[in-house]
Protein backbone atom coordinates (compact mmCIF):
# COMPACT_ATOMS: atom_id res chain seq x y z
CA UNK A 1 0.00 0.00 0.00
CA UNK A 2 2.64 2.53 0.53
CA UNK A 3 6.54 2.18 -0.01
CA UNK A 4 9.10 4.34 0.93
CA UNK A 5 12.54 4.04 -0.81
CA UNK A 6 15.65 5.29 0.07
CA UNK A 7 13.58 8.95 0.87
CA UNK A 8 16.26 12.01 2.04
CA UNK A 9 14.89 15.34 2.89
CA UNK A 10 17.63 18.37 3.56
CA UNK A 11 16.87 21.69 4.23
CA UNK A 12 20.15 22.99 3.33
CA UNK A 13 22.62 21.70 4.94
CA UNK A 14 20.54 20.09 7.13
CA UNK A 15 19.41 16.67 6.69
CA UNK A 16 15.67 16.06 8.35
CA UNK A 17 15.61 12.75 6.62
CA UNK A 18 18.19 10.27 5.75
CA UNK A 19 18.23 7.19 3.59
CA UNK A 20 15.17 5.75 4.87
CA UNK A 21 13.31 2.68 3.73
CA UNK A 22 9.83 1.01 4.91
CA UNK A 23 6.71 -0.59 3.75
CA UNK A 24 3.42 -0.86 5.13
CA UNK A 25 0.62 -3.15 3.67
CA UNK A 26 -3.59 -2.79 3.33
CA UNK A 27 -5.30 -2.95 6.25
CA UNK A 28 -2.11 -2.50 9.07
CA UNK A 29 -1.92 0.22 11.44
CA UNK A 30 1.14 1.35 12.23
CA UNK A 31 2.34 3.62 15.35
CA UNK A 32 5.24 5.90 14.38
CA UNK A 33 7.38 6.79 16.67
CA UNK A 34 10.76 9.36 17.65
CA UNK A 35 11.51 11.49 19.71
CA UNK A 36 10.94 14.97 19.18
CA UNK A 37 12.95 16.59 15.97
CA UNK A 38 13.26 12.83 14.81
CA UNK A 39 12.05 13.56 11.16
CA UNK A 40 8.64 11.86 11.95
CA UNK A 41 6.45 15.23 10.86
CA UNK A 42 8.76 15.43 7.90
CA UNK A 43 7.96 12.26 6.98
CA UNK A 44 4.21 12.24 7.36
CA UNK A 45 4.31 15.54 5.56
CA UNK A 46 6.40 13.67 2.78
CA UNK A 47 4.15 10.54 1.95
CA UNK A 48 0.85 13.23 2.33
CA UNK A 49 2.56 14.87 -1.02
CA UNK A 50 2.98 18.28 1.26
CA UNK A 51 6.46 18.67 0.46
CA UNK A 52 8.68 16.77 -1.67
CA UNK A 53 11.83 14.67 -0.67
CA UNK A 54 15.10 15.52 -1.71
CA UNK A 55 15.98 12.17 -2.93
CA UNK A 56 14.23 8.58 -3.27
CA UNK A 57 10.28 7.98 -3.85
CA UNK A 58 7.63 7.47 -2.31
CA UNK A 59 4.61 5.08 -4.18
CA UNK A 60 0.89 5.40 -2.36
CA UNK A 61 -1.23 2.40 -3.46
CA UNK A 62 1.18 2.01 -6.94
CA UNK A 63 1.12 6.10 -7.33
CA UNK A 64 4.33 7.95 -7.74
CA UNK A 65 3.29 10.41 -5.24
CA UNK A 66 6.22 12.86 -7.14
CA UNK A 67 5.10 11.89 -10.13
CA UNK A 68 1.41 11.24 -10.10
CA UNK A 69 0.07 13.83 -7.20
CA UNK A 70 -3.22 14.10 -7.35
CA UNK A 71 -4.11 9.89 -8.29
CA UNK A 72 -1.92 9.19 -4.62
CA UNK A 73 -3.07 11.96 -2.76
CA UNK A 74 -6.58 10.57 -3.40
CA UNK A 75 -6.24 7.84 -1.92
CA UNK A 76 -5.09 9.74 1.59
CA UNK A 77 -6.82 10.80 4.69
CA UNK A 78 -4.37 13.41 6.95
CA UNK A 79 -5.59 14.40 9.82
CA UNK A 80 -2.97 17.16 11.58
CA UNK A 81 -1.82 17.59 14.93
CA UNK A 82 -3.52 20.72 16.21
CA UNK A 83 -6.92 19.97 14.64
CA UNK A 84 -6.93 23.13 12.07
CA UNK A 85 -11.14 23.83 11.55
CA UNK A 86 -13.58 26.97 10.59
CA UNK A 87 -14.67 27.91 13.60
CA UNK A 88 -17.58 29.58 11.81
CA UNK A 89 -18.48 26.60 10.16
CA UNK A 90 -20.70 24.09 11.58
CA UNK A 91 -19.31 20.36 11.80
CA UNK A 92 -21.81 19.45 9.39
CA UNK A 93 -21.04 22.47 6.60
CA UNK A 94 -16.85 21.37 7.58
CA UNK A 95 -17.41 17.85 6.89
CA UNK A 96 -19.13 18.97 3.45
CA UNK A 97 -16.57 21.50 2.30
CA UNK A 98 -14.01 18.88 2.55
CA UNK A 99 -15.89 16.40 1.07
CA UNK A 100 -15.84 19.28 -1.81
CA UNK A 101 -12.43 20.14 -1.59
CA UNK A 102 -11.37 16.63 -1.88
CA UNK A 103 -14.02 15.40 -5.08
CA UNK A 104 -16.62 13.59 -3.88
CA UNK A 105 -19.57 12.99 -6.58
CA UNK A 106 -22.62 15.44 -6.23
CA UNK A 107 -24.89 12.40 -6.02
CA UNK A 108 -23.34 10.90 -3.14
CA UNK A 109 -21.97 13.64 -1.19
CA UNK A 110 -24.27 14.19 0.70
CA UNK A 111 -24.76 10.45 2.06
CA UNK A 112 -20.94 10.12 2.27
CA UNK A 113 -20.89 13.32 5.01
CA UNK A 114 -23.91 12.02 6.85
CA UNK A 115 -22.07 8.50 6.75
CA UNK A 116 -18.65 9.86 7.93
CA UNK A 117 -20.35 12.22 10.57
CA UNK A 118 -22.20 8.76 11.96
CA UNK A 119 -19.26 6.57 11.84
CA UNK A 120 -17.14 9.67 13.75
CA UNK A 121 -20.12 9.95 16.61
CA UNK A 122 -21.00 13.16 15.47
CA UNK A 123 -24.54 13.54 14.68
CA UNK A 124 -25.51 14.95 17.78
CA UNK A 125 -23.78 18.10 17.44
CA UNK A 126 -23.45 18.46 13.71
CA UNK A 127 -25.13 21.78 13.52
CA UNK A 128 -22.79 23.34 16.37
CA UNK A 129 -20.35 25.84 15.25
CA UNK A 130 -16.88 23.67 15.83
CA UNK A 131 -15.48 27.00 18.06
CA UNK A 132 -17.82 26.02 20.62
CA UNK A 133 -17.10 21.99 20.49
CA UNK A 134 -14.75 20.62 23.39
CA UNK A 135 -11.62 19.49 22.35
CA UNK A 136 -12.48 15.74 21.88
CA UNK A 137 -15.15 16.71 19.63
CA UNK A 138 -12.70 18.72 17.51
CA UNK A 139 -10.65 15.94 17.09
CA UNK A 140 -13.40 14.08 15.51
CA UNK A 141 -14.14 16.35 13.26
CA UNK A 142 -11.03 16.34 12.11
CA UNK A 143 -10.65 12.73 11.52
CA UNK A 144 -14.25 13.29 9.56
CA UNK A 145 -12.89 15.50 8.02
CA UNK A 146 -9.78 13.30 6.86
CA UNK A 147 -12.05 10.28 5.86
CA UNK A 148 -14.64 11.95 4.03
CA UNK A 149 -13.28 11.36 0.37
CA UNK A 150 -12.87 7.47 1.55
CA UNK A 151 -9.47 7.03 1.46
CA UNK A 152 -7.34 4.20 1.66
CA UNK A 153 -4.50 5.37 3.99
CA UNK A 154 -5.48 7.82 6.78
CA UNK A 155 -2.52 9.37 8.73
CA UNK A 156 -2.89 10.69 12.24
CA UNK A 157 -0.71 13.10 13.55
CA UNK A 158 -1.10 12.86 17.59
CA UNK A 159 -4.78 12.19 17.42
CA UNK A 160 -5.66 12.02 21.23
CA UNK A 161 -3.05 14.80 22.63
CA UNK A 162 -4.94 16.91 25.30
CA UNK A 163 -8.01 14.84 25.94
CA UNK A 164 -9.06 13.26 28.84
CA UNK A 165 -9.42 9.66 29.62
CA UNK A 166 -13.05 9.24 28.33
CA UNK A 167 -12.16 10.67 25.29
CA UNK A 168 -8.70 9.10 24.76
CA UNK A 169 -10.79 5.60 24.94
CA UNK A 170 -13.35 6.88 22.32
CA UNK A 171 -10.73 7.80 19.73
CA UNK A 172 -8.79 4.77 20.56
CA UNK A 173 -11.45 2.28 19.41
CA UNK A 174 -12.62 4.61 16.59
CA UNK A 175 -8.77 4.28 15.31
CA UNK A 176 -9.47 0.66 15.90
CA UNK A 177 -12.64 0.28 13.97
CA UNK A 178 -11.22 2.42 10.87
CA UNK A 179 -8.19 0.24 10.47
CA UNK A 180 -10.83 -2.72 9.30
CA UNK A 181 -11.18 -0.75 6.27
CA UNK A 182 -8.49 1.53 5.96
CA UNK A 183 -4.71 1.77 6.26
CA UNK A 184 -3.59 3.65 9.44
CA UNK A 185 -0.43 5.47 9.85
CA UNK A 186 -0.62 6.70 13.74
CA UNK A 187 1.62 9.07 15.16
CA UNK A 188 2.08 9.78 18.74
CA UNK A 189 3.87 10.40 22.08
CA UNK A 190 1.60 7.73 23.96
CA UNK A 191 3.42 4.61 23.81
CA UNK A 192 1.08 2.39 25.75
CA UNK A 193 -1.65 3.79 23.40
CA UNK A 194 0.61 2.52 20.05
CA UNK A 195 1.09 -0.68 21.54
CA UNK A 196 -2.71 -1.15 22.19
CA UNK A 197 -3.77 -0.51 18.73
CA UNK A 198 -0.83 -0.82 16.48
CA UNK A 199 -0.09 -3.97 14.42
CA UNK A 200 3.58 -3.19 13.59
CA UNK A 201 5.64 -0.01 14.98
CA UNK A 202 8.46 2.52 12.93
CA UNK A 203 11.08 3.77 15.59
CA UNK A 204 12.72 6.78 13.58
CA UNK A 205 15.82 9.06 15.45
CA UNK A 206 18.13 11.49 14.23
CA UNK A 207 16.55 11.19 10.34
CA UNK A 208 17.35 7.52 10.15
CA UNK A 209 14.78 3.97 11.09
CA UNK A 210 16.35 2.26 14.10
CA UNK A 211 13.78 -0.54 13.93
CA UNK A 212 10.34 -1.97 12.39
CA UNK A 213 8.29 -4.57 14.17
CA UNK A 214 5.79 -5.58 16.61
CA UNK A 215 5.35 -3.99 19.85
CA UNK A 216 5.23 -7.51 21.41
CA UNK A 217 9.18 -8.32 19.51
CA UNK A 218 10.38 -5.08 20.45
CA UNK A 219 9.16 -5.67 23.75
CA UNK A 220 10.47 -8.96 24.38
CA UNK A 221 14.11 -7.57 23.14
CA UNK A 222 14.21 -4.71 25.76
CA UNK A 223 15.10 -7.49 29.08
CA UNK A 224 16.14 -10.48 29.66
CA UNK A 225 14.01 -13.07 31.77
CA UNK A 226 15.64 -12.12 35.14
CA UNK A 227 15.22 -8.27 35.45
CA UNK A 228 14.06 -5.52 38.21
CA UNK A 229 12.86 -2.54 37.87
CA UNK A 230 14.58 -0.27 40.94
CA UNK A 231 13.48 2.87 42.40
CA UNK A 232 16.07 4.71 44.75
CA UNK A 233 17.70 7.93 46.04
CA UNK A 234 21.17 8.59 45.35
CA UNK A 235 22.39 11.35 46.39
CA UNK A 236 26.32 10.62 46.75
CA UNK A 237 25.97 9.30 42.90
CA UNK A 238 26.91 5.51 43.80
CA UNK A 239 24.73 3.32 41.46
CA UNK A 240 27.16 4.62 38.71
CA UNK A 241 30.05 1.72 39.76
CA UNK A 242 26.87 -0.46 42.16
CA UNK A 243 27.25 -3.07 39.05
CA UNK A 244 30.97 -3.67 40.44
CA UNK A 245 29.19 -4.18 43.98
CA UNK A 246 26.60 -6.59 42.55
CA UNK A 247 28.01 -10.23 41.87
CA UNK A 248 25.85 -12.34 39.13
CA UNK A 249 24.72 -8.86 37.36
CA UNK A 250 24.97 -8.40 33.76
CA UNK A 251 23.81 -4.77 33.18
CA UNK A 252 22.34 -1.65 35.40
CA UNK A 253 20.50 1.09 33.12
CA UNK A 254 18.83 4.28 34.33
CA UNK A 255 15.73 4.39 33.14
CA UNK A 256 14.14 7.71 34.00
CA UNK A 257 14.90 10.52 36.57
CA UNK A 258 11.53 11.41 38.60
CA UNK A 259 10.31 14.99 39.88
CA UNK A 260 10.94 14.20 43.83
CA UNK A 261 14.54 13.12 42.57
CA UNK A 262 14.92 9.36 42.73
CA UNK A 263 15.90 7.69 39.50
CA UNK A 264 14.36 4.32 38.02
CA UNK A 265 16.69 1.35 37.08
CA UNK A 266 16.71 -1.56 35.19
CA UNK A 267 18.81 -4.33 36.81
CA UNK A 268 19.23 -7.29 34.41
CA UNK A 269 21.19 -10.52 36.55
CA UNK A 270 22.07 -14.39 35.15
CA UNK A 271 19.35 -16.76 34.97
CA UNK A 272 18.37 -18.29 37.78
CA UNK A 273 19.09 -16.47 40.75
CA UNK A 274 17.25 -14.39 42.85
CA UNK A 275 18.15 -10.64 42.60
CA UNK A 276 15.83 -8.96 45.36
CA UNK A 277 18.38 -9.94 48.04
CA UNK A 278 21.92 -9.15 46.50
CA UNK A 279 20.13 -6.07 45.67
CA UNK A 280 19.11 -5.02 48.98
CA UNK A 281 22.10 -6.15 51.00
CA UNK A 282 24.35 -4.56 48.87
CA UNK A 283 22.38 -1.21 48.38
CA UNK A 284 22.27 -0.94 52.17
CA UNK A 285 25.91 -1.39 52.77
CA UNK A 286 26.23 1.49 50.11
CA UNK A 287 23.50 4.23 51.96
CA UNK A 288 21.20 3.60 48.46
CA UNK A 289 17.56 3.81 49.73
CA UNK A 290 14.96 1.98 47.72
CA UNK A 291 11.72 3.17 47.33
CA UNK A 292 10.20 0.09 45.09
CA UNK A 293 11.46 -2.74 43.97
CA UNK A 294 9.45 -4.94 41.29
CA UNK A 295 9.80 -7.50 38.51
CA UNK A 296 10.13 -5.86 35.29
CA UNK A 297 7.09 -5.90 33.26
CA UNK A 298 8.44 -5.10 29.84
CA UNK A 299 6.49 -2.19 28.01
CA UNK A 300 7.01 -0.71 24.38
CA UNK A 301 8.64 2.36 26.36
CA UNK A 302 11.06 0.36 27.59
CA UNK A 303 11.74 -0.89 24.06
CA UNK A 304 11.57 2.61 22.68
CA UNK A 305 13.81 4.41 25.19
CA UNK A 306 16.52 1.75 25.18
CA UNK A 307 16.66 1.32 21.39
CA UNK A 308 17.16 5.74 21.33
CA UNK A 309 19.71 4.99 24.26
CA UNK A 310 21.44 2.35 22.59
CA UNK A 311 21.69 4.78 18.65
CA UNK A 312 22.97 7.66 21.27
CA UNK A 313 25.83 5.41 22.60
CA UNK A 314 26.36 4.27 19.02
CA UNK A 315 27.03 7.61 17.59
CA UNK A 316 28.50 8.57 20.73
CA UNK A 317 31.63 5.51 20.12
CA UNK A 318 31.52 6.34 16.27
CA UNK A 319 31.89 10.05 17.28
CA UNK A 320 34.61 9.27 19.22
CA UNK A 321 36.34 6.86 16.56
CA UNK A 322 36.04 9.54 14.17
CA UNK A 323 37.50 11.80 16.35
CA UNK A 324 40.27 9.68 17.67
CA UNK A 325 41.30 9.46 13.69
CA UNK A 326 41.46 12.47 12.96
CA UNK A 327 43.57 13.63 15.98
CA UNK A 328 45.67 10.53 15.10
CA UNK A 329 45.78 12.32 11.43
CA UNK A 330 46.85 15.59 12.56
CA UNK A 331 49.60 14.23 14.78
CA UNK A 332 50.92 12.57 12.21
CA UNK A 333 50.83 15.04 9.86
CA UNK A 334 52.22 17.39 12.64
CA UNK A 335 55.02 14.94 13.26
CA UNK A 336 55.51 14.50 8.56
CA UNK A 337 55.98 18.04 8.82
CA UNK A 338 58.30 18.23 11.97
CA UNK A 339 60.54 15.53 10.61
CA UNK A 340 60.43 17.62 7.09
CA UNK A 341 61.63 20.72 8.95
CA UNK A 342 64.11 19.13 10.72
CA UNK A 343 64.92 17.37 7.71
CA UNK A 344 65.37 20.46 5.60
CA UNK A 345 67.24 22.15 8.63
CA UNK A 346 69.85 19.43 8.47
CA UNK A 347 70.12 19.34 4.88
CA UNK A 348 70.81 23.19 4.50
CA UNK A 349 73.12 22.63 7.72
CA UNK A 350 75.20 19.67 5.23
CA UNK A 351 74.54 22.39 2.47
CA UNK A 352 76.96 25.21 4.54
CA UNK A 353 78.93 23.00 5.20
CA UNK A 354 79.59 21.78 1.47
CA UNK A 355 79.86 25.00 0.76
CA UNK A 356 82.57 26.13 3.21
CA UNK A 357 84.79 23.48 1.82
CA UNK A 358 84.31 24.16 -1.58
CA UNK A 359 84.94 28.11 -0.32
CA UNK A 360 88.30 26.70 1.47
CA UNK A 361 89.68 24.78 -1.73
CA UNK A 362 89.02 27.73 -3.48
CA UNK A 363 91.10 29.85 -1.19
CA UNK A 364 94.26 26.71 -1.16
CA UNK A 365 94.04 26.60 -4.69
CA UNK A 366 94.77 30.78 -5.05
CA UNK A 367 97.70 30.56 -2.78
CA UNK A 368 98.95 27.59 -4.79
CA UNK A 369 98.55 29.75 -8.18
CA UNK A 370 100.57 32.92 -6.19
Amino acid sequence: MIQVENVTKRYGNFTAVSNINFEIDEGEIVGFLGPNGAGKSTTMNMITGFIEPSEGKIIVDGYDISKKPKKAKKQIGYMPEGVPLYGDLTVKEFVTYMAELKGCESKTKKERVQKVIEETGLADVQNKLTKNLSRGYKQRVSMAGALVGDPKVIILDEPTVGLDPKQVTEIRALIKKLGKNHTVILSSHILSEVSQICNRVIIINKGKIIAIDTPENLENKVVGDNSIYVTVEDTEGKMENIKDKLSQIKDVRLISENEDKTKKYIITGEKDIDLRKNIFETFAKEGITIFEMKKADVTLEDAFMKLIDDTQKREEENTKIENDKESKEKVDKEERASDEKKENKNNKKLEKKEEKKKSKLRDENKKEEK
